[in-house]
């Protein structure tokens, strides 16, 4: 019975990605994944990404946002860090690291000597199934990246990282003005209306 279900489940999920208008843009357009469109509608809205920006993915698997920094930028860098392994990506460097360690933040420190001008991160905690929890563990993360950027981009640089909207939402809210002069939320058409995620764009550090 329990098997039942979990194929059912999987055959509705199939059923509304092929149903999906992003994740069939996303076969056309030759993008890894449907997310890929979240990035181009933040870049529209915030114009954060230009030829020369020097740029972070953290959490980048599968890869779609370095898909689409990569056809922005041309002649900054491009750095996707994530636990998985990664595909190769033109004009996109790769390292397999926990960017939270110490080594790695070394790691990405050299590759960017003059700094970073934009950090991105579509990271979502692996699902346990307490939509709580999973929502209180992803935030954790984006509090993780908000702590890193300060540390690691120019003082104009940008951030943007998901969160979800949940009972600690306000805490990463406060954290991030407490680092950067200009904060903002927004969600982009291609995240699912069922779906608690939105965007946080950050620009421009405070001086501490």
């Amino acid at each position: 019975m329990k098997k039942s279900k979990q194929r059912k489940k999987s055959n509705t999920w199939r059923i509304k990605q092929h149903r999906d208008q992003f994740f069939k843009k996303s076969k056309t357009l030759g993008y890894r994944s449907r997310a890929a469109f979240k990035l181009i509608e933040l870049n529209e809205k915030f114009k954060f990404i230009r030829s020369n920006t020097n740029l972070l993915d953290i959490g980048a698997f599968p890869g779609g946002w370095s898909q689409v920094a990569s056809r922005i930028i041309i002649s900054g860098k491009i750095l996707s860090v994530d636990l998985e392994k990664i595909q190769k990506i033109d004009n996109v460097s790769f390292k397999q690291c926990d960017f939270r360690e110490d080594m790695a933040k070394e790691e990405i420190t050299r590759f960017f000597p003059n700094g970073i001008d934009v950090i991105i991160s579509d990271m979502a905690a692996n699902t346990t199934g307490n939509k709580s929890l999973d929502c209180i563990r992803t935030n954790q993360l984006c509090s993780d990246v908000i702590e890193f950027s300060v540390k690691s981009l120019k003082p104009n640089g940008v951030l943007i990282s998901k969160l979800f909207m949940g009972e600690d939402f306000i805490e990463v809210k406060d954290l991030a003005k407490s680092m950067f002069k200009k904060v903002h939320f927004f969600k982009p058409e291609a995240s699912r209306n069922e779906s608690k995620e939105t965007y946080l764009h950050c620009a421009t550090l405070k001086t501490l």
